[in-house]
């Protein structure tokens, strides 16, 4: 396949973290207004944005990120930050963007959980009078928290749904805080209305996989961990299951050792329905456009392979059926004359 082209493919997106993917531009322009002095020179900012190059494991992955909550902690700065990673997603042409954060990490300085959610919708409906792109807001609570906390914050921000929140998504120490000790919240969060898509299989351990489908979850993060699992991924499949695959990532974490570790192959050959994300953009360095020539790179992945991880996208989305058909039609649009 000619790379030149992948910029210009039509794309969608389910998996993307806010507080991971702000460009440095804007970065610097929210340091400046919390005050926060920051390296002149880019380089510097880079290393301290962007995830080691050895990292040795998630939660040293996620020590970046430490770096960037002082600077969420008003509603403009919120704003400013859906934008922007709205904005990098339409000019990459996503038309279809799931970005999720978590509100917790905001509310260090006295905003509200409702507060939080709604800069971030206001941010995203800003994008979307400007470019071609439907973005929605997922809520993640944070297994390490406390589960009254993560349970207050969902009661508080559910009625948001009416504004663009379209569901949830618990993140963070997957390795310490299991499925099976959340089991309790996760069916809470089920019962509030919105659907619930969950990291799992991020830090090795491929019955936390096998444990979040036994809880009714259709959409999985990552589940890096399901490899060489033959029996997990029939019924990863058999239930109809779709994976949030976020290649770059899962390698710097050493989710996946190696690209030979990495799961797509065993997820294709079998029928899964199989999803291509950035995960953390500027945590760790990428965007879908990169993603896509690793694809091509890695697995000699097709158009016609594209397209259909483009569908199974809109399909497994949040969104409305009313928008699930205007997505399909225009990806089907812009495919068919190249497959």
């Amino acid at each position: 396949m000619d790379k030149t082209i992948l910029k210009d493919l039509v794309k969608t997106e389910l998996h993307c973290h806010l507080d991971g993917s702000i460009s440095m531009g804007t970065i610097r322009l929210l340091a400046d207004k919390a005050g926060i002095i920051l390296p002149e020179d880019d380089e510097k900012l880079k290393k301290l944005i962007t995830a080691p190059v050895d990292a040795e494991n998630l939660m040293d992955y996620l020590k970046t990120f430490d770096f960037v909550r002082p600077l969420l902690q008003t509603k403009e700065a919120l704003h400013l930050a859906a934008y922007d990673v709205a904005r990098q997603a339409a000019l990459e042409n996503v038309i279809y963007t799931e970005i999720r954060f978590a509100p917790e990490l905001s509310m260090d300085q006295g905003l509200t959980a409702s507060e939080t959610v709604e800069a971030v919708l206001e941010g995203l409906q800003e994008a979307e009078k400007e470019f071609d792109i439907v973005a929605k807001v997922l809520v993640c609570g944070l297994k390490q928290a406390p589960k009254e906390v993560t349970r207050d914050i969902f009661e508080k921000v559910v009625s948001l749904s009416q504004k663009g929140l379209v569901g949830f998504d618990f993140a963070g120490n997957e390795r310490d805080f299991p499925p099976s000790e959340l089991a309790d919240i996760i069916q809470y969060t089920q019962s509030l209305g919105l659907p619930l898509t969950f990291h799992a299989g991020e830090c090795g351990c491929a019955h936390y996989i096998s444990d979040s489908i036994a809880l009714g979850l259709k959409r999985l993060g990552h589940v890096t961990a399901i490899y060489n699992q033959a029996e997990l991924i029939e019924t990863f499949v058999e239930k109809g299951v779709t994976a949030e695959l976020c290649l770059t990532s899962n390698l710097q974490t050493k989710a996946a050792k190696t690209i030979d570790d990495f799961p797509y192959l065993e997820l294709k050959e079998a029928g899964a329905k199989i999803t291509i994300n950035t995960d953390n953009r500027t945590v760790s360095d990428t965007n879908l456009t990169k993603e896509y020539g690793y694809f091509v790179d890695y697995f000699a992945t097709s158009l016609a392979e594209f397209m259909i991880y483009n569908q199974n996208a809109i399909h497994a989305s949040f969104a409305s059926d009313d928008e699930k058909r205007s997505l399909l039609e225009k990806l089907n649009k812009f495919y068919t004359p190249l497959v």
